[in-house]
């Protein structure tokens, strides 16, 4: 015992370890599922836990949250990691759960990164969670309606955590520095650098001021400078095949779509310092303006094409100056979805009318049966007329004319709507 105290105390514990919390009060940043009255700390208070899932993003706390709760209700505690565990240990962790549950004795199952086991392995926890053999408690950092099975979903609670607030994290500098004892050696723009360097990640931020500290002399203060050559910038959370990829891209279309252009060149910049392939950003720029731009400034598609061919030519970092000019031109732009909303409308009305043919004037008549039969009969050639303009009917003589595209008085489709107008104006006049 002696030599296990002299040992112990030669060892400094990890900050990270020092300053876990051991009680639900000492959870930051998720007051509003722990704050009085909030939706887990009811359940949390009753004492009768139901299984459920924690959703949030790296470092806001979920391990440990799994483990305050499993001591707060007297459950036992068994934890696994879908990452290194497969069935042979999803089975001994039932197997003990049952022979714990038939002596009455409750067993908390966490299971971290639930998202990593394939659906047949997610179907087997759900005997064990509808006979209450274990409360069950998942951790995710993907969205749970798309990585795990509906009839698991429907036995379970979703409960969302969030990035740490700047609020939350200052709360942590002050846990660190009483526990070392004296301030965090940093100038306040270095302080709040170094928040911003966090990202919301609880545990990468505790291993920052611990790397501040233990890197730093006594009377020792770093400026902003000085810190960032001490401490690495944290890789932004991005992964492109999954939900934070669709998260990105849906808030630059939305921005967008809204005229925001500072908020769409934000997005694209996240996108970019995250790795993204800007070929697939073009690709999404290319199709809004065809789709929100549309003929309200028929320019916006060639300068996407365009925008596309410069990166291409160009690459990194240059090309992205094209990517930037193109987001700014498009979020500048009018906006008009009437060429998309004409164009499903027009596909609609095909398919419910797919087999009626054209009108006998405006089929060509190569042979001299098709002459006999009327095919071209009465046909107005429109360049003859002084107009330029027949005004004869072009849709299937059973459907009747049908209006599709209805331009919006927004850019240059002010201008094609004058024009729609006249020519409707004058098939009217013609057609008596």
């Amino acid at each position: 015992m002696e030599e296990a105290s002299l040992f112990g105390e030669s060892i400094t514990r990890p900050l990270a370890d020092r300053m876990r919390p051991s009680d639900i009060s000492e959870i930051v940043g998720q007051d509003e599922l722990l704050g009085e009255g909030a939706p887990l700390r009811r359940m949390i208070d009753s004492g009768k836990l139901s299984s459920f899932i924690l959703w949030g993003p790296p470092g806001c706390g979920k391990t440990t949250l799994a483990r305050i709760l499993a001591n707060r209700t007297n459950l036992r505690f068994t934890a696994l990691s879908a990452v290194f565990s497969g069935v042979a240990d999803l089975r001994k962790a039932f197997d003990e759960a049952a022979k714990y549950h038939r002596y009455g004795e409750g067993t908390l199952l966490f299971v971290d990164e639930i998202h990593r086991f394939n659906r047949a392995q997610q179907d087997g926890f759900l005997p064990f969670v509808e006979n209450g053999t274990v409360i069950l408690v998942g951790a995710t950092t993907e969205n749970p309606s798309f990585e795990l099975n509906s009839a698991l979903l429907s036995r379970c609670k979703v409960f969302v955590l969030k990035p740490l607030s700047s609020d939350a994290l200052e709360k942590l500098i002050t846990r660190a520095e009483d526990l070392q004892k004296r301030p965090l050696p940093v100038t306040p723009e270095a302080r709040n650098t170094l928040i911003e360097l966090a990202d919301g990640d609880g545990r990468y931020f505790i291993n920052l001021l611990e790397t501040v500290y233990d890197l730093t002399g006594m009377n020792e203060i770093l400026d902003t400078d000085a810190l960032l050559k001490v401490v690495q910038k944290r890789s932004p959370i991005y992964d492109k095949d999954r939900e934070g990829h669709y998260n990105l891209i849906s808030a630059l279309h939305k921005s967008l779509r809204g005229s925001d252009t500072d908020a769409a060149l934000y997005w694209a910049a996240r996108m970019i310092d995250a790795g993204e392939d800007p070929a697939y950003l073009l690709r999404r720029l290319t199709r809004f303006a065809s789709e929100d731009v549309g003929l309200a400034d028929p320019m916006a598609l060639q300068l996407a094409i365009a925008a596309w061919e410069s990166y291409d030519r160009l690459g990194t970092p240059e090309g992205e100056l094209a990517i930037a000019q193109l987001i700014i031109y498009l979020g500048t732009a009018p906006k008009s979805n009437a060429a998309e909303v004409a164009w499903y409308a027009a596909k609609k009305t095909a398919k419910e009318n797919a087999s009626l043919t054209p009108p006998a004037h405006i089929l060509n008549a190569p042979t001299k049966m098709m002459k006999d039969l009327g095919y071209g009969k009465g046909y107005i050639y429109d360049h003859d007329t002084p107009e330029g303009f027949s005004g004869q009917n072009y849709f299937p003589e059973a459907m009747g004319r049908k209006k599709f595209y209805k331009p919006v008085e927004r850019g240059f489709e002010r201008e094609i709507a004058r024009r729609l107008a006249y020519w409707e104006n004058l098939r009217n006049k013609k057609n008596g």
